[in-house]
């Protein structure tokens, strides 16, 4: 499990702390991230792969991290769609994610 390494102001609302587990990593708190993956998705397949439970999104950074990077470039890797479907049964399951 990665441990935070130190907090930073969200780099949208500026109101928001977030957990920062890298430098590289882009600030940017869950209520703001929500609202960027809270598009339509117009491909058929993909709608039904990301339509999971609002509450695993909020929960997930990883989660909200993928379906982000699904709506910015259009597609996912096979392994991002393999460690997403892996972690939402997980979640399913009751396990705990690694990295928040």
């Amino acid at each position: 499990m990665a441990t935070p390494k130190y907090q930073q102001r969200c780099g949208l609302c500026k109101k928001n702390m977030v957990m920062m587990f890298s430098r590289k990593q882009f600030p940017i708190c869950t209520d703001c991230q929500m609202k960027q993956i809270d598009q339509p998705i117009e491909d058929p397949e993909y709608k039904k792969f990301f339509d999971i439970p609002e509450k695993f999104y909020k929960e997930s950074y990883f989660l909200r991290n993928i379906k982000s990077s699904y709506i910015r470039f259009g597609s996912i890797t096979e392994n991002q769609r393999d460690a997403f479907l892996k972690t939402v049964v997980d979640m399913k399951k009751g396990k705990k994610e690694t990295k928040e």
